[in-house]
């Protein structure tokens, strides 16, 4: 299998990964996808977007963060 085709599963499962662990602490990224300059040219290595968010949103992120970084 081309390496390109593996990167390409590996950065939309991982796209959905952190979408998913945010949907379960009440976080949503708007802008959260896939970069789609990061697949041009051969030796592109895909990139997941974290886009914009708003100051609320900027701020439960924050938060599960450091709730999750004092639990370890």
């Amino acid at each position: 299998m081309p390496s390109h085709l593996h990167h390409d599963d590996d950065v939309q499962d991982c796209t959905e990964l952190l979408r998913s662990a945010l949907r379960d602490n009440g976080i949503t990224l708007p802008s959260l996808g896939i970069d789609l300059p990061g697949f041009a040219g051969s030796y592109a290595v895909p990139l997941v977007a974290l886009g914009n968010c708003n100051t609320a949103t900027a701020r439960k992120l924050a938060e599960a963060l450091r709730k999750a970084a004092a639990a370890r």
